[in-house]
């Protein structure tokens, strides 16, 4: 049973860092991509970053590009999403997602974990 966690929201000030965790199971962690997702208040999802640990390939969104940092710890079947200067518009619900095609579009993944609130103060 494919099973993601994702953890590490909280509330920060613009400028600040976080850093999100996605503990998973249930899946070839080596064979898969795993992405990070977000959707702000009356906005639609949004592609944020994915690693595919088979090819050693990432890939950001221009919005977060030079901002945000994607990493495994294969070990620890754990994808992490570091978030540096953070702006207002960074608030969101950011969610993690599981799949065997690449992608920053959601429909290439069929699993997805509950999301983690990130709040950034202005």
């Amino acid at each position: 049973d494919v099973q993601l966690q994702a953890s590490g929201g909280g509330l920060v000030q613009a400028g600040g860092s976080l850093t999100l965790s996605c503990i998973t199971s249930g899946f070839s962690f080596e064979d898969w991509a795993i992405a990070w997702f977000r959707r702000a208040p009356g906005k639609e999802r949004e592609g944020l970053s994915y690693i595919n640990n088979l090819v050693g390939d990432t890939d950001y969104a221009d919005s977060v590009k030079g901002r945000f940092t994607i990493s495994s710890d294969i070990a620890k079947r754990t994808v992490y999403l570091r978030m540096d200067r953070l702006k207002p518009e960074d608030t969101a619900v950011y969610y993690c997602a599981a799949g065997i095609i690449s992608a920053l579009w959601g429909d290439a993944y069929d699993h997805w974990g509950q999301g983690t609130l990130v709040t950034v103060s202005s």
